[in-house]
């Protein structure tokens, strides 16, 4: 689970749009999609910590380091595309434990 922020001078609908037709291709162009991949983008407003929460859910952990290796690989460009849209010094992230009721 993630909660990320957008590079200043992003408009929402910018973000949105760079976000699922640039990076969510380019991520999945790198290693199998994860079990599950969402983005919940947060309503605008001027005081807004975080634009997007992402969720991916794997079938485990070794499914989780594996996909992890992939992506972040040297020369695999995540990194580098998330920089061009994603102010990465406001990005939290965590794995969490899921219960669905």
């Amino acid at each position: 689970m993630a909660l990320l922020k957008a590079h200043k001078g992003f408009t929402r609908a910018e973000f949105i749009d760079y976000y699922e037709h640039h990076h969510v291709p380019l991520i999945l162009s790198l290693a199998p999609a994860p079990a599950y991949y969402a983005r919940n983008y947060l309503p605008e407003t001027a005081d807004s910590e975080f634009d997007v929460l992402t969720h991916m859910r794997f079938a485990d952990e070794a499914a989780r380091q594996k996909w992890l290796a992939l992506v972040l690989a040297d020369g695999s460009g995540a990194a580098e595309d998330e920089a061009r849209f994603l102010d990465r010094s406001r990005t939290r992230s965590w794995v969490v434990e899921e219960h669905v009721s």
